[in-house]
Formats: structure tokens, C-alpha cells, sequence
């Protein structure tokens, strides 16, 4: 932060220090993307002209006093788009290959011969076309799957999906789907958008990938579709409640990877979110465009 201290007063505050640090000033970086500080300090930050978020996802601060605001509100997009898309990968090759039950063998010293799943020709549908699910689809197309996208309209010709269904049309292609990936934004729309309904549509085999956001899912239905069997298996990377309760069923469930928030990131992504702020505060400073302005009526950048 030595290049934006030399240009600003900077103050670093925690979350209980927000609402004071906040008066007077003209930019907020939201360091802790998890952080909901920002209720309680929006109504000290009368000045505010700009926030950015360190994370893809702006869900936490964009709230309805935020919107209906001329404040800007920016992303940290593209830095976790790779991360990801192998994260993702590795979840489906785990999931194929069965490696969970291969450690936990060879914890046992049993040597227990399996056949596996071959992934190539399997499908994914991958919900999410923004960066994030582009960059997903092209490392699943290269290991050999067939992948489908659904977004917020359709479209014909995308380079990375081909044909993208709407979102209106999510129950028709899910049952087609081995492996259904979420790599969408929190928005009003996706809240809730994987309820008993969509996991009665996925045929039973199928592998379910959430990477986007816990509310996303309806938490409960998705549990009782794992019990059930009326899916195979879930690989969650985020929750409803953050950290996962200790009593929540999906630690003990053999066909759920349960991980901590942690796909996108890569050693030295600290850094990396550092200088996307510092690179987008010396152009505020002199008076050029921001990079990753979001739309806060959508939620997500639109490009």
C-alpha cells in the first residue's frame, strides 16, 4: 500500500472501527470480502465516492443504500479465474478416480482394487458464464468434457460454451449433466436457485460443484437430495453459515467434499488483490476510468 499512502491518507481499520475510519473518506477498500462491516458504517460515510472489493463476488456490500447511491463499486475480477477452473477440475477428476477412498485405504493398509470413471465425453454444465465459469469450461473442455453454460439470457456462438442456455431454462439441461458446476454471482436472481426441484432434475449420478456462493443452494433440500441419493455426490467449497457448523450432516457424508472457502486461492493471491487496488486507486487518483466497475443493478460486471 506504499504507492497509494504516498497519494492519500490512509487509515486501516477493523470491522468495529469501520464506522469511524469511514467518515470524511472517498474510497473504502474492503479488504475482508466476507466482511458485512459495512451496514453498520454506511451511514457514517457520507463522503464515500468508491468502493472496491477484494473478491470476485460484491454481494457483501452491495447493499440497497449502496445501489440507489452514485458510490462506484468495483471487483477484484480476473485474479481468480484460473484458480479456480483447476480447482474445479481437481474436484471432478477426485470425484471420477475416487481418490478420497484411495487415502482412506491406504490409511488402512488394505489394498483394495477398484475400476474407475473415465471423465472424457462425461458433461458439465457449468452455471455461471463470467469469467470465472469461461475459464472452468475451457480446462474442462481440454481434460475432454462436453460443457453447457447457463446464464442470464440465452445466446448462440459463445466461444467457450458454444450455445448458453437462459437461466429460466436451468431444469431442462440438468438432467443431461454429470457434473453440475456453480460459478455464478450471489445476486437476487441465483439466491436460491438450486432448491429440490433442480436436484430432482440431475440424474442420479450426478456430481454437484459449488464454487460460487453457499446462498446460492438451499442448504437443507441439497442435504436431503445427498441422503436420498437422488445425486451421487457434492463438492462444497462455500456454505450458508461460514465456517460450516460442526454439526452440520455434510462432515460426515462419504459422498460430500466439504473444503473451507479456499478454491480461488493461490499462494501469493494477497498480493495479487493488492496491487488490482493499488493499480485501480492511482488511475481514480488521476482522474482516469476504473477497471471492473460493476453494475449494481446486476451485481457482477457486464461484459
Amino acid at each position: 500500500m506504499a504507492e497509494v499512502e504516498a497519494l492519500a491518507e490512509v487509515r486501516y481499520a477493523s470491522a468495529a472501527e469501520l464506522p469511524t475510519a469511514v467518515a470524511g473518506a472517498d474510497v473504502l477498500f474492503m479488504w475482508d470480502f466476507l466482511s458485512s462491516a459495512l451496514v453498520d458504517a454506511w451511514p457514517a460515510a457520507r463522503q464515500l465516492q468508491w468502493i472496491h472489493q477484494a473478491a470476485a463476488g460484491v454481494d457483501k456490500v452491495l447493499l440497497p443504500e449502496v445501489v440507489a447511491s452514485d458510490v462506484v463499486v468495483t471487483n477484484s475480477r480476473n485474479v481468480f479465474d484460473q484458480a479456480i477452473a483447476e480447482y474445479v477440475l481437481g474436484l471432478v477428476l477426485s470425484f471420477a478416480k475416487d481418490f478420497p477412498r484411495t487415502l482412506e485405504l491406504q490409511r488402512e493398509h488394505t489394498w483394495q482394487h477398484r475400476d474407475s470413471e473415465m471423465i472424457a465425453g462425461k458433461q458439465a454444465v457449468v452455471v455461471g458464464v463470467g469469467p470465472i465459469g469461461r475459464a472452468t469450461a475451457r480446462l474442462l473442455r481440454a481434460a475432454g468434457l462436453r460443457v453447457r453454460g447457463v446464464g442470464r439470457t440465452a445466446r448462440t456462438g459463445d466461444e467457450d460454451f458454444g450455445d448458453v442456455l437462459a437461466s429460466s431454462d436451468l431444469l431442462q439441461v440438468l438432467p443431461g449433466a454429470d457434473y453440475v458446476v456453480v460459478a455464478a454471482p450471489l445476486t437476487p436472481a441465483t439466491r436460491g436457485m438450486f432448491d429440490a426441484a433442480a436436484f430432482d432434475a440431475m440424474q442420479p449420478t450426478a456430481r454437484f460443484v459449488n464454487i460460487g456462493r453457499g446462498e446460492i443452494v438451499v442448504q437443507d433440500e441439497m442435504v436431503e437430495a445427498l441422503v436420498t441419493e437422488r445425486i451421487a455426490g457434492a463438492a462444497l467449497d462455500v456454505f450458508e453459515e461460514e465456517p460450516l457448523p460442526a454439526d452440520s450432516p455434510l462432515w460426515e457424508m462419504p459422498n460430500v467434499v466439504v473444503s473451507p472457502h479456499m478454491s480461488a486461492d493461490f499462494i501469493g493471491w494477497l498480493d495479487v488483490l493488492a496491487d488490482v487496488f493499488v493499480d485501480n486507486f492511482t488511475r481514480w487518483h488521476a482522474g482516469q476510468s476504473l477497471r471492473n466497475v460493476v453494475d449494481k443493478q446486476l451485481g457482477y460486471v457486464a461484459s
